[in-house]
């Protein structure tokens, strides 16, 4: 798939390593087919020597070697490095975003380029555990959406919709998906310290029964309320518990959380604000 092509990383944090990492643990590509900037040298040192791939701190430099571009930066770095790769990208080459809460529009217009993939991973794709949601613009060929497919399903699983509209809804579930599961895991784990636990063995609990659980659901084909009434006896403990959550409105609170996070997203992609929601 990637044998006469070049990958250029623009922005090698976090999640552009991780995609570095998963193609070349899955040997989607070889490392000298793999270039990627940064303006901090350090950390190219420290990507080539670990990984054995091409750097360089000229933005310019890695978007005329690459035959697919993949931006991974910040949302507030789009106004420096869009001008910078304008017009050195080909009209055959893909461009791909990994940028939260930046429309596509405004990447192709920044980049003078019509060939555009937008994508929402989240956190957990950092370990290869992520979900992202993508869509592309009518210029990318079939061609482009299976390179876009290995690259993003390097951090996990890939899920392609044709409108760019659900990319907000994506940010809002899961992109800032794994804010509310830490939230969650982190009250259950202070209960636990508050009746008497370690914060170790409460730690210890809480991710066993999160990890278990998600295991579990995701296996049985069965939906979510009919395994929660499984372990839900008539009078029985965890009945009492979800009484008073029911009654303190955490369902409802939950739904409005992320309706304002599908509402934030629409604002950050029409420009309200220079910083979008980070990775």
């Amino acid at each position: 798939m990637f044998a006469d092509k070049t990958i250029a990383f623009i922005g090698s944090g976090i999640m552009g390593e991780a995609m570095i990492r998963g193609l070349l643990t899955k040997n989607s590509i070889s490392a000298d087919r793999i270039i990627a900037s940064d303006p901090w040298q350090p950390r190219l040192e420290q990507l080539k020597a670990q990984y054995a791939i091409q750097t360089t701190k000229d933005n310019r430099e890695a978007a005329e070697a690459g035959q697919i571009i993949v931006l991974s930066i910040k949302p507030q770095s789009i106004p420096l490095v869009l001008p910078e790769i304008r017009g050195h990208l080909r009209s055959r080459d893909l461009l791909l975003s990994i940028i939260a809460g930046v429309p596509i529009r405004k990447l192709a217009d920044g980049a003078a380029h019509a060939a555009v993939v937008r994508s929402m991973p989240n956190t957990p794709a950092q370990i290869g555990q992520g979900i992202t949601v993508w869509t592309a613009t009518r210029e990318v060929t079939d061609e482009h959406k299976e390179q876009a497919r290995e690259i993003l399903g390097s951090l996990g699983k890939e899920i392609f919709v044709d409108e760019e509209e659900y990319l907000d809804m994506a940010t809002a579930l899961s992109g800032s998906g794994p804010g509310y599961i830490f939230l969650f895991m982190e009250a259950l784990i202070d209960a636990g310290v508050h009746m008497g636990f370690s914060r170790r063995v409460a730690e210890e609990l809480v991710f066993q029964t999160i990890l278990g659980s998600v295991e579990y659901a995701a296996q049985s084909g069965k939906h979510v309320a009919e395994l929660r009434n499984q372990v839900t006896s008539p009078g029985g403990t965890t009945a009492a518990a979800l009484y008073h959550m029911e009654k303190g409105g955490l369902r409802t609170v939950i739904s409005r959380g992320i309706w304002a996070a599908y509402q934030r997203s629409i604002e950050l992609g029409r420009g309200k604000s220079d910083k979008g929601p980070e990775l």
